[in-house]
């Protein structure tokens, strides 16, 4: 036989080998139990977000999600392994808004935060709340701007570490503003707000569930959303840009895997993400939670978390952060 027509028909036969494991692969998907890696410790927000899901997912796909907790390292543990895994759709990420934060924040990674994690959906958005103790000098973002500015006495804000979304949301307030608030370090949500209740410190960005305690029983008062719009669990509360215009600040919780990952593994899972994240019981326990479901697919949720990069890449460069 002439070489040449033996090199094409082994190529037409390798590329045929291909197709066909590749069609046999998607209507077998998934055969086994998925794992659903989540960065942070359970009982945690995250952590709940991604028991609803994987329950919901598990009835959809007739396989197991298996939801195992990675903490450590702010969340880059989890990040990580997702990122080193095989390529399969097995192994997902519940990837938070700390993601494109570390992205930015930090100075060398073992991995590239586009390519080497494929985006499959976002599953919900949520602002941060500015807070401040109800005897506080100042009832809103106005006056809270006009009094740091004023002089009398250079004001703290709390925070949850270096290159966290609170520190770096609490900066784009910094640079929009022109005050120069201070950071005092804290390790979560409830030991911020005790620390804002004893006075040691000024104001806080936090999460909504993280505050809604204390904004329902009075304990401390709402200055503001960071949305660009006012959220639907607190209409009668202002957005920062109305005082400020531009400031806008939204953060997720998305479901990913890893990088170079079959397309039609990424579509599968989309799909199904789509069927979750469309069942009413699921759309209001997370309303319940103080955010909105954000059905959006991989493609979509790529452009956020790029844009969310460049935004901490900014705000980093415009307050001379130090990287880590």
């Amino acid at each position: 036989m002439n070489p040449s027509i033996l090199r094409d028909f082994r190529k037409t036969l390798i590329v045929c080998l291909v197709l066909f494991s590749t069609v046999a692969q998607s209507e077998t998907f998934p055969d086994r139990p998925i794992h659903l890696i989540v960065p942070f410790a359970p009982g945690a927000g995250s952590d709940t977000v991604a028991r609803i899901t994987a329950e919901k997912m598990s009835e959809g796909l007739s396989q197991p999600v298996v939801v195992e907790n990675k903490s450590g390292a702010g969340g880059m543990l989890a990040n990580r392994y997702v990122a080193g895994a095989v390529p399969d759709g097995y192994t997902l990420l519940l990837m938070t808004g700390a993601y494109p934060a570390q992205a930015a924040m930090l100075k060398e990674l073992s991995f590239d935060p586009m390519k080497d994690v494929s985006m499959i959906s976002l599953l919900m958005e949520y602002p941060f709340v500015l807070i401040a103790r109800p005897d506080a000098p100042y009832k809103s973002v106005k006056e809270l701007i006009a009094y740091a500015k004023g002089g009398a006495v250079r004001l703290n804000y709390a925070s949850s570490g270096a290159g966290s979304v609170h520190h770096l949301t609490s900066e784009l307030f910094n640079a929009m503003t022109g005050i120069d608030a201070v950071p005092i370090t804290y390790r979560g949500g409830s030991v911020q707000i005790l620390e804002l209740l004893a006075g040691r410190v000024d104001f806080v960005f936090e999460t909504l569930p993280s505050a809604a305690s204390a904004l329902s029983d009075g304990r401390v008062r709402a200055l503001a959303v960071t949305s660009g719009q006012r959220w639907p669990a607190l209409p009668e509360v202002p957005t920062v840009s109305e005082a400020l215009p531009g400031f806008d600040v939204i953060s997720f919780l998305g479901i990913a895997t890893t990088g170079r990952t079959p397309t039609f593994i990424i579509d599968r899972l989309g799909t199904e993400m789509r069927r979750v994240l469309a069942l009413a019981d699921v759309r209001e326990r997370f309303r319940q939670l103080g955010d909105e479901v954000a059905s959006i697919g991989a493609t979509e949720m790529e452009t956020v978390v790029e844009d969310q990069i460049r935004k901490w890449q900014y705000v980093i460069a415009a307050r001379g952060i130090e990287r880590q």
